[in-house]
């Protein structure tokens, strides 16, 4: 009988893939759209850490705060303090280029979507890796 919770953890990390791979293509497609593209990095990294505690069958809130989340996983290990920078840069992209507005920002600076691809990338490598599914 298959693990119902090893499949759930899968189901959490190929949607953070996916989101990673949407992110990617949205900067280096033919049109680019990087507001987009920091939103789906912001999801890699949610999706990811709610990956990791779904693992540890803990619960957690509907947010988008990857501080908050970041917290919980830190609990479980504390190496997860190392992902403080990458999540505090990438939690307000879960909103932020999502709606126009006076109050949000129109475009994300080259420099921001890289590191965007980049903090979500390693925030997914590393709770893979801590989980034992090797990208």
């Amino acid at each position: 009988m298959a693990d119902p919770r090893k499949a759930l953890v899968e189901s959490w990390l190929e949607k953070a893939d996916h989101d990673l791979g949407s992110a990617k293509k949205l900067v280096h497609g033919e049109d680019s759209y990087a507001d987009t593209a920091v939103y789906h990095c912001q999801q890699t990294a949610e999706k990811a850490l709610k990956a990791f505690l779904v693992f540890h069958e803990v619960e957690f809130e509907k947010i988008h705060s990857l501080i908050t989340l970041l917290d919980v996983c830190a609990a479980i290990d504390d190496k997860f303090s190392e992902l403080e920078k990458p999540s505090a840069e990438l939690t307000p992209y879960a909103t932020a280029y999502r709606y126009p507005d006076e109050f949000f920002e129109s475009e994300p600076s080259e420099k921001d979507v890289e590191r965007a691809l980049k903090g979500a990338e390693d925030i997914l490598n590393f709770v893979k890796a801590k989980l034992g599914f090797n990208s």
